[in-house]
């Protein structure tokens, strides 16, 4: 059904015949420090999970760096994402979700794959990654991929890649943040790292954080800890760190739509008490040998288990997962005569369960996959190069339900995804890039269990993205155009209004065809020392292609969404920032056939005061400054909608200091 293994060998076989002609030595590859704009000169790791320059590769890539964080005066990932080119969010007051590329709230955890320094964020089953153990002070820089990157990342990279760099242990220092505001939150941050001797370094750092949150009955207490080992020298590169997250967190509920219009705040009566307690460990370890000036080997090890406890609809439950993943990749870096060949091949395999055992549920699911994939980047002429890859894979599910499989089943899968890039530098500012990218996603381990009485198992969901843009960026400006069309089938959604689901209503499903097709353009300008300006707009067509719902709009996904913004240094260590986040009118998660009403377009207006003295700094940031009315997320039901609703006016100032 799939690509086979011999097809990725001819694949590999051909790229070499054009790489080997003219090889000769490799030019090292260093991440160059963070800037207020993408530099030319800069280097991800999101794309090509090997170092490349934004301007040089195929693909729409955008750098949340130091700065940028900095100045938005964000104290959390979700304010500081929300808005950014591209991301819709979807927070249903227990824990956010993004969208890329025009997916319904219930689909973007399963379609967006987020990492952590390369590590898998997403969880095993359909449940949200915990983005809130990520404390932002402990962030350098977020990579966003938006597109599809099936041949680097496999499965869930269909809208968009977003990877968070955190801080590494490079520098002897630490610092310490406090903050507080709005409903009653109080947070506490602090870092610390230092040499060992030459080589071995350390890194530890902590946070913690209890609000009573907007919502009633929303309360939380969260807690982090990391710990970091480093060994480095000129040829390895050795690392192990722990990081456990505590989360603990009340559930308000959703609420009906008169309800919501009476008190957007209120608690339903039936959810008073309910809650979600998570606490998850995860352990990773890596190593990398540089075994000759173009030839590095490496590898990363990473297991992490996750114990969630709760009362949620009227019954007490457990869910426990872990998940346990090894990748080992060689990487490669020739210089020819018209440029550098990258190239990277590696293998993903993982293992992981997930056991519930709730009021309606008694389920166990045993996933194991298997991937492996190849790419490189190679230079035609000195300002033309293309990129080429693929990757097959393959995925078992050993399967219990007590009801639709008391027996076991187990049910295999494949995919494969294939990628064509191309990409032209006419000049040092200018870039132009047109790119084919397939992609696929493999059913959760509880979407399985889920289904239609009928149907044993759900087919992998795939499609192809494709998409041209331009790039035009120098010292003192960025513009960034992007046209893409993605066509998916056997998408798997949840479809709560059939009725032959496992319990008689609604069931997981792979839907018919669609297609998103999107326009996404960003402008930002530095119009003096002082003053930098910003916006960007996108547009979202996303509708079904066939079957019953042919030409309906898909759910959830606002057509129009944009923001601007502009940050001012009005003194030596003073900075003003501004900013207006759109969302536009769309329809209720769940509508697919468009009946009910689309919710409001809504504007979200946020203000930072930044001060840097020395060490010290401080913030004061507020969040949706006219305390504007607006759905966080919201489920469509013929018997009656669940809406929750999105954060009034927040405060928050912050305090903190580095040594």
């Amino acid at each position: 059904m799939g690509t086979k293994p011999t097809k990725i060998a001819l694949l590999l076989s051909a790229v070499f015949s054009v790489a080997s002609v003219n090889a000769v030595a490799i030019e090292s590859v260093v991440t160059s420090p963070s800037s207020s704009a993408i530099s030319m000169d800069e280097t991800i790791v999101v794309i090509g999970r090997n170092a490349a320059k934004p301007l040089n590769i195929a693909a729409n890539v955008n750098v949340i760096d130091a700065a940028d964080i900095q100045m938005s005066g964000a104290t959390n990932l979700t304010d500081l994402l929300r808005g950014q080119s591209g991301i819709q969010v979807s927070d249903n007051n227990s824990g956010t979700v993004f969208s890329m590329r025009g997916f319904s709230a219930s689909q973007a955890a399963n379609n967006t794959l987020i990492l952590v320094d390369g590590r898998r964020l997403n969880n095993i089953d359909i449940s949200a990654p915990s983005i809130e153990s990520i404390p932002i002070n402990l962030v350098e820089r977020i990579e966003i991929l938006s597109g599809s990157a099936g041949v680097l990342y496999g499965d869930q990279a269909v809208g968009g890649v977003i990877n968070i760099i955190t801080k590494a242990p490079t520098e002897t220092g630490g610092g310490l943040q406090v903050s507080g505001g709005s409903f009653d939150t109080y947070e506490a941050k602090g870092d610390i790292s230092g040499a060992i001797n030459d080589a071995w370094r350390y890194f530890l750092a902590a946070s913690y954080n209890e609000s009573d949150n907007y919502r009633d009955n929303n309360d939380n207490e969260t807690s982090s800890i990391l710990g970091r080992l480093q060994y480095q020298t000129d040829i390895e590169d050795f690392f192990v760190e722990v990081n456990h997250f505590d989360n603990d967190r009340q559930a308000p509920g959703a609420l009906t739509l008169a309800q919501y219009e009476a008190d957007p705040r209120q608690v339903v009566s039936f959810s008073e008490g309910e809650f979600s307690h998570e606490i998850t460990t995860a352990l990773r370890s890596g190593y990398q040998y540089q075994l000759n000036k173009i030839w590095a080997l490496g590898a990363d090890l990473t297991y992490s288990d996750t114990s969630t406890s709760s009362l949620l609809f009227g019954g007490a439950g457990r869910i426990e997962r872990d998940l346990l993943s090894f990748s080992p990749k060689a990487t490669a870096n020739y210089h020819l005569e018209h440029g550098d060949l990258n190239f990277v091949a590696g293998i993903d395999v993982s293992k992981g369960e997930a056991d519930f055992d709730t009021l309606y549920t008694q389920r166990n699911n045993e996933q194991t996959q298997k991937s492996a994939y190849v790419q490189a980047s190679v230079p035609i002429t000195p300002t033309l190069s293309y990129v080429v890859g693929g990757r097959y894979s393959e995925v078992t599910d050993d399967l219990y339900d007590q009801l639709l499989y008391p027996n076991r089943i187990e049910i295999d899968n494949d995919a494969h995804a294939l990628e064509l890039g191309l990409n032209y530098r006419p000049s040092s500012e200018n870039r132009f890039y047109v790119r084919a990218n397939d992609n696929f996603r493999f059913a959760k381990v509880d979407e399985q269990a889920y289904t239609p009485l009928d149907v044993k198992g759900l087919n992998p969901q795939t499609g192809r993205s494709y998409e041209a843009g331009w790039d035009f960026t120098t010292t003192t400006q960025t513009l960034k155009i992007n046209a893409y069309q993605l066509e998916l089938e056997d998408e798997i959604v949840y479809e709560g209004g059939r009725t032959d689901g496992p319990y008689g209503g609604g069931a997981n499903v792979n839907a018919d065809e669609s297609r998103r097709f999107g326009v996404s353009t960003a402008y930002d300008v530095q119009l003096s020392n002082d003053w930098l300006l910003g916006a960007s707009y996108d547009y979202i067509d996303a509708e079904f292609t066939q079957g019953e719902n042919d030409g309906k709009a898909l759910s959830w996904v606002a057509k129009h969404s944009g923001k601007a913004f502009v940050s001012y240094d009005f003194a030596d260590n003073w900075q003003a920032f501004v900013e207006g986040v759109y969302t536009g009118e769309r329809y209720m998660e769940g509508d697919n056939s468009n009946t009910g009403d689309k919710l409001d377009s809504y504007v979200l207006t946020n203000l930072a005061l930044n001060y840097t003295y020395s060490g010290w700094n401080g913030s004061l940031r507020v969040d949706n400054l006219l305390d504007e009315d607006y759905v966080g997320t919201g489920y469509y039901s013929a018997y009656g909608s669940g809406y929750y609703s999105g954060t009034g006016r927040s405060i928050r100032l912050t305090a903190g200091y580095r040594f």
